[in-house]
């Protein structure tokens, strides 16, 4: 098993904790959460499909230690993070007698890490969370740093909060049972951490790009009978290591966001307003990844970024399988209208993290690793990025 370390400073108010990596690590979930998070009873949040896969496995492994749980399914989907769904998640852990002496488990993706960490953070004003991701995007970002949340109509995550887990437990295994499409899609936050904290990780990437979007059946090469290729799960465990290791250091700089762990919103600003535009029916990592390839462009468009970081970024996203398609709806009216409304923006306007260069973000006259742009030429601007990516239209006069 591979063990990492995040670092979690005063004034957090929160301890630090483990990240543990290890094919056949679910199985040890039991031992896990009595060492980490010690409770009476335990909580385990999955969605409706993850729980149908393993939660009768997680169940088993926490039974094995003594400990009493119970399973609490919701239905599975991005639309389905909702704060009618923490109500519903919440309602449930009241009606099942837990107090404050009881610990929550979110096994699942993106969408339960975030709601059940919320669920923890509010419940009986806060409870330990143990995450155990059980998609690529989770294990390699949203299990590891803290944030917490669920959506709105206008916004995705509008209502959180920082509630970092007592311990992360990551099972390379349970990725045989992602679909291709989510496993592609998961590639896009490592991409991201890479373009702007480590350029040797970002050639690291580059390398093994079509291997890792082949094993997920990408440009017609056939993935295993469940989603990943044969073979392919050793270097998805190298990938998450990695991923973690250089997302672990940002959030022991800055495990609040006053300022660089900000770089990791790459994408994130165009991404989560596409995300909020579609109903939340587009994917997270597909979003991420087209934003990136328009944040990097308006980078370049405003001097902030270097020429040529763009396409470097575009071609191994290519290369991951990760679609630069845009959809006709997505004009600059509506995505700067949905930014706007996204918890990013700073006294109405909006803040950018962008590339410098492969490795580096870029940063502001006052050092600050987020730039504002020139709120009057932003539709310009952006429209202008919009274009270099694919034909969007632009606002009506």
């Amino acid at each position: 098993m591979k063990v990492l370390r995040v670092e979690v400073p005063r004034p957090a108010a929160a301890p630090s904790y483990d990240v543990v990596i290890g094919r056949g690590a679910l199985a040890r979930l039991g031992e896990f959460a009595a060492a980490r998070a010690p409770a009476h009873r335990y909580a385990v949040i999955a969605d409706s499909r993850v729980a149908e896969l393993y939660g009768e496995a997680a169940l088993a492994s926490l039974a094995g230690e003594g400990l009493d749980a119970l399973l609490l399914p919701f239905p599975a989907g991005e639309w389905n993070k909702t704060r009618e769904t923490w109500a519903d998640v919440l309602d449930g852990l009241l009606e099942a007698g837990l107090g404050r002496d009881a610990a929550v488990i979110g096994l699942g993706g993106g969408v339960t890490g975030d709601l059940a960490g919320f669920v923890a953070a509010t419940f009986l004003r806060g409870v330990p969370v143990v995450q155990v991701p059980t998609t690529l995007l989770a294990m390699v970002d949203s299990s590891v740093g803290g944030k917490t949340g669920v959506d709105a109509p206008a916004a995705k995550n509008a209502t959180g909060a920082f509630h970092h887990p007592a311990g992360v437990l990551v099972d390379p295994d349970v990725l045989v049972t992602l679909p291709p499409f989510q496993l592609r899609a998961g590639l896009a936050e490592p991409v991201k951490m890479a373009a702007m904290r480590d350029a040797e990780f970002f050639a690291w990437i580059a390398e093994r790009a079509d291997g890792l979007a082949a094993a997920a059946g990408a440009d017609g090469v056939a993935a295993g009978a469940d989603g990943v290729a044969a073979g392919a799960t050793d270097e998805l465990e190298a990938l998450v290591g990695r991923s973690v290791a250089a997302k672990a250091a940002v959030v022991a700089a800055d495990p609040l966001e006053r300022d660089l762990r900000a770089v990791l919103n790459f994408g994130h600003t165009v991404g989560h307003a596409l995300e909020a535009l579609s109903g939340y029916s587009l994917v997270h990592g597909e979003a991420v990844a087209f934003g990136m390839r328009v944040e990097a462009r308006l980078g370049e468009l405003v001097g902030c970024t270097a020429a040529g970081t763009a396409d470097a970024i575009g071609r191994v996203l290519d290369a991951c399988g990760l679609p630069a398609e845009p959809d006709p709806d997505w004009t600059v009216e509506r995505i700067l209208a949905a930014a706007r409304a996204d918890k990013k923006s700073r006294r109405g306007a909006i803040r950018w993290a962008l590339p410098a260069r492969i490795g580096e973000a870029a940063r502001d006259g006052a050092g600050a690793h987020t730039v504002e742009l020139p709120t009057d030429e932003l539709p310009a601007l952006l429209g202008a990025a919009l274009r270099t990516c694919a034909e969007v239209p632009d606002s009506p006069a």
